[in-house]
Formats: C-alpha cells, structure tokens, sequence
C-alpha cells in the first residue's frame, strides 16, 4: 500500500510513501509555462500530473491533498490562479479515481509537530528522512517538504486506525 501527498500549487511537490512511512518518491509540480500578458508564468499541467499517477492504482491506500484557500493579502488574480491549480489537481485525482482526502493545513502540520513556516517543514523532513535529505536542502525544496510531511500525516491516520 502507498499513501500520497499532495502539496498543490505550481511550486508544490507530490510524495509518495511506502507502507512502512518511508519515501518511495518526490516528484515537483509539473508546470507548464504560459504566457501572461507580456510574461512567462508556471502553470500546473493536468497531463504531465496524470503521468505522474501511472502505478498500479490499486496499491493507492490514500491521496492527502491539502486544502487550500486564498491567504491574506493575496491579489485576487493569484488567488484565482493558485485555486485553478489547485482545481486542475483534483480534477485529475477524480478522473483517475483515486482515493481522495483533504487535509487542512493546521491539521497536517500539528501531526508533523511543526510550526506555521516553511523552514520548519524542511526541517522535520530531513529528520524523518535523513536519507532523502538532500531532497529538502534548498529553501525553494519546502513544497517537497510539505507533499511528504502531508502524506506522512495520512500514513499516520490510517496506522491508529489500523491499530
């Protein structure tokens, strides 16, 4: 069985964990780029995420998504920009049929015993996952952090209910 989390949004990542809790794989956002007015903008793709998802379907115990909201201060543009994102990532976890549940943002950093930062999701990754380290170094690498740290949260779910 393998459990997976979605941190949606262009910069978000995709973990997936094995049974045991343990990284199997971290996949970026796939983005495509599209022209804004007179700029280049990163997008999320729907067919280069639905690629993502070919694995035996079966073996999906869970799909964690996070779910989002427009933040304080966010421009209503980036609010219907960051929601079509996160739209088009549902959207394909429907079309694949997939096992589906949304977790808040408060609920799945509580379980990982972090604060609101992005820093501290790094943190406890590499610390749950020393030999993946390097896969959480950067600054620009917390949407992994966050994808793997919100899987785990569903891994744990269902082991205390297994338990």
């Amino acid at each position: 069985m393998i459990y997976i989390g979605i941190d949606p949004g262009a910069s978000g990542a995709i973990a997936v964990l094995d049974a045991g809790g343990q990284i199997v794989s971290i996949a970026d956002m796939p983005t495509i780029m599209v022209r804004v007015g007179k700029t280049e903008r990163h997008r999320v793709s729907p067919a280069m995420l639905a690629h993502l998802f070919e694995m035996d379907q079966h073996a999906v115990q869970m799909v964690v998504l996070e779910k989002v909201g427009g933040m304080t201060g966010q421009s209503a543009s980036a609010a219907f920009t960051f929601g079509y994102g996160a739209g088009i990532v549902e959207g394909v976890l429907a079309a694949l049929k997939l096992p589906v549940a949304l977790v808040t943002p408060q609920s799945w950093k509580r379980s990982a015993g972090i604060a609101t930062d992005k820093g501290a999701a790094r943190e406890a990754a590499m610390r749950l996952w020393p030999a993946h380290a390097s896969r959480f170094a950067r600054v620009k690498d917390d949407g992994r952090a966050e994808a793997a740290l919100i899987a785990r949260h569903g891994w744990l779910r269902v082991a205390r209910v297994a338990a």
